[in-house]
């Protein structure tokens, strides 16, 4: 086998620092597929220079038309694609995110063949390549970061100011000054597992869900919630995991619970726009609602977390809530308020073990897929484009690339 990669620099802006593969990735993926070539297009922003490249011979270029197969990470600028490629990167447009239809249809006019990270999946239906992790871990850092920022106990160092996580981890013996608060977080998938690594190493003690609802504690704690302890089924059955991700319209939340007792929510649970929200705008307002900081880490904008109104930035990482006129107002402008970080890209803060550990799922879970026999149909899942049409399983994009009718 011959075949040439190329990694592209990032175009989209704000600019994403993250890479598919580190340099020393590279080297591995080449002494593991004899006849593998890798070429390295020339950025100022990537987290790891020209100059780590190039240190471990690889070849760092502007020009990648000599290239069969171009791997980036975010959307590709339409002005940047190059006709008759293969490309590997998240596409955002399996949604039809309105933002991207034009970048399918230049894919599909130039005659490009596009792998999307996010359908990579193995048989089971699981993804195999993704950024979650570091997603809950710098949406559990950047909550106790905003927290101690509301109630001047601490500063934190902001996550995308650290070299890396090491780095970040020195700033974690600050958080001794928390009080004895209750925090949420939850999920059970890889953000949450990301989160509940860094509540560990800050040394907050994880408690049950019972023990969080009706005990008190003189020190900070946390427990984790599954989907099950915070909602229930409509019709008073027994819960049941998989009919609640068949059908989440038959369940409603129970999350009141929790209200009274949490004063940091770390939101990290995948949510299905038919399945019920945490709580409601007007829950806000009851005079029992003790949660004063959110980490909306999932980020789904008037979604379970109804007081996320909009994203955030890096730059600005959080913005208040005032629960009495339901409007947004700057962060910590007022301790009455809640004040929510919801930052959208956050793996892009600690982008080079985001990239370490994205580069090590690619080489174990899809380059043998790619570069291999796909027999289990890895790549041919995840392919939404090729030959200027779109895949069998894609064809419900068809209205959404379609031409608009001349008015």
């Amino acid at each position: 086998m011959s075949l040439t990669i190329g990694l592209i620099r990032e175009g989209k802006t704000p600019s994403d620092k993250r890479v598919p593969l580190t340099p020393k990735k590279c080297v591995e993926a080449l002494s593991t597929y004899p006849g593998l070539r890798i070429v390295v297009q020339s950025s100022l922003v990537r987290s790891y220079s020209d100059q780590e490249y190039r240190d471990l011979g690889l070849p760092v270029q502007d020009d990648l038309s000599e290239c069969d197969v171009l791997m980036g990470v975010k959307e590709v600028p339409v002005s940047q694609l190059i006709a008759n490629k293969t490309y590997l990167f998240f596409s955002h447009t399996v949604k039809k995110q309105p933002a991207n239809r034009n970048l399918l249809r230049a894919i599909l006019k130039q005659n490009i063949t596009l792998i999307d990270y996010e359908m990579l999946t193995n048989e089971k239906g699981e993804r195999i390549v993704a950024f979650g992790r570091y997603a809950g871990i710098v949406g559990a850092y950047n909550g106790l970061l905003t927290y101690g920022r509301k109630h001047s106990l601490y500063a934190l160092k902001p996550a995308h100011l650290c070299v890396d996580m090491d780095d970040m981890q020195e700033e974690f013996f600050k958080v001794r000054a928390l009080p004895p608060i209750k925090i949420a977080v939850t999920g059970s998938g890889r953000v949450a597992q990301g989160a509940l690594e860094v509540l560990n190493r800050m040394g907050i003690r994880r408690v049950s869900v019972y023990d969080y609802l009706y005990h008190d504690y003189n020190e900070p704690v946390y427990t984790q919630l599954c989907s099950s302890d915070y909602n229930r089924r409509r019709d008073g059955r027994v819960w049941d995991t998989t009919n609640f991700h068949q059908h989440p319209e038959e369940y409603e939340s129970t999350f009141s619970n929790f209200v009274p007792v949490t004063d940091l929510l770390i939101a990290c649970a995948y949510w299905h726009p038919a399945a019920p929200r945490l709580f409601e705008l007007a829950d806000t307002r009851r005079p029992d609602f003790r949660i004063n900081t959110i980490a909306d880490v999932t980020c789904d904008v008037d979604g379970s977390i109804p007081v996320t109104r909009r994203s955030s930035t890096i730059a600005e990482p959080a913005f208040d809530f005032n629960p009495a006129t339901e409007e947004l107002e700057a962060p910590y402008s007022r301790p009455e308020n809640i004040t929510v970080m919801a930052v959208d890209n956050l793996p892009c803060e600690l982008p080079r073990n985001a990239s370490r550990d994205f580069g090590r799922q690619l080489l174990d879970n899809v380059f043998p897929h790619l570069l291999g026999e796909d027999s289990a149909s890895v790549i041919e899942r995840a392919t939404i484009a090729k030959g200027g049409e779109l895949m069998p399983r894609y064809q419900y994009l068809s209205d959404y690339v379609a031409e608009e009718v001349p008015a």
